[in-house]
């Protein structure tokens, strides 16, 4: 395989960019590829748990790409370049180990995070605790964002439960206030209920050290992999599922779970 450093990614992404290199390339914008951005790092992260060391590498390439690409686009309008992007980030690692790189202390993981989050909230000048949350990228997967949400209510002011069986009630009410909401067919309505049982749902995945993204992110691959042997077992007994009334179809379902 040929070698490259990262000046021939730049410079191949800028050669794709001039008004005789790639016609999708050369109109792209920061808002158009924004959400590819996105995407290659869920397919990194997908690469990673499927185990395949050259896969990951080759989508951590797509990643970078995503990152020469934005930096190069900056640099067409002088905001700022690549070199911009890696002193950016080696400032910020450095201003906020200060258990490494100055006179604060950090035993264990724990301390180490306190001391990032002190001088993250020092460095973007968050002077309440409202502003913290607010802090939580509003792009991130809705789960995720509740989840780190609670965390920093309780981090910040101990915004919380002291044990898990109020949770449990909360998560219930929240049924009960949905199921009314439904009832009543307000769909504004229904919708922020929803949106309160899912949160609810959340803080109750955190009290049992789950990440609700990860375990849903789970149970969608649970629900494809039982939905694939019954639909092989189906044809196994000469029957095709779109034919198939649902009781049926839920037979043979109950049947995988079981099995």
């Amino acid at each position: 395989m040929e070698k490259y450093t990262i000046d021939d990614l730049i410079a191949i992404v800028k050669r794709l960019r001039q008004p005789d290199g790639c016609p999708w390339d050369k109109v792209q914008t920061h808002q158009s590829i924004k959400k590819d951005m996105i995407e290659e790092s869920y397919e990194a992260i997908d690469a990673l748990d499927n185990g395949s060391d050259m896969d990951f590498a080759n989508e951590l390439g797509d990643v970078l790409l995503q990152v020469v690409f934005h930096s190069v686009l900056a640099s067409e309008r002088n905001a700022f370049d690549f070199n911009t992007v890696v002193a950016e980030i080696c400032n910020k690692l450095i201003s906020r180990h200060t258990h490494v790189f100055g006179e604060d202390k950090a035993g264990n993981a724990e301390e180490a995070l306190a001391n990032w989050e002190k001088n993250k909230k020092k460095e973007k000048g968050l002077d309440s605790f409202t502003s913290v949350l607010r802090d939580v990228p509003a792009y991130y997967p809705a789960l995720m964002r509740a989840g780190k949400v609670q965390k920093k209510a309780k981090k910040t002011v101990g915004f919380d439960w002291d044990d898990i069986e109020p949770v449990y009630s909360k998560v219930y009410e929240e049924i009960d206030e949905l199921k009314e909401a439904h009832s009543s067919g307000d769909k504004e309505r229904i919708e922020e209920e929803f949106g309160d049982f899912l949160f609810a749902a959340v803080n109750l995945s955190r009290f049992m050290d789950v990440d609700a993204e990860s375990a849903l992110s789970g149970a969608c691959a649970k629900f494809i992999r039982r939905f694939e042997k019954m639909e092989r077992e189906a044809e196994r007994r000469g029957l095709k599922l779109d034919e198939m009334t649902l009781d049926e179809q839920d037979a043979i379902w109950n049947e995988i779970k079981h099995s």
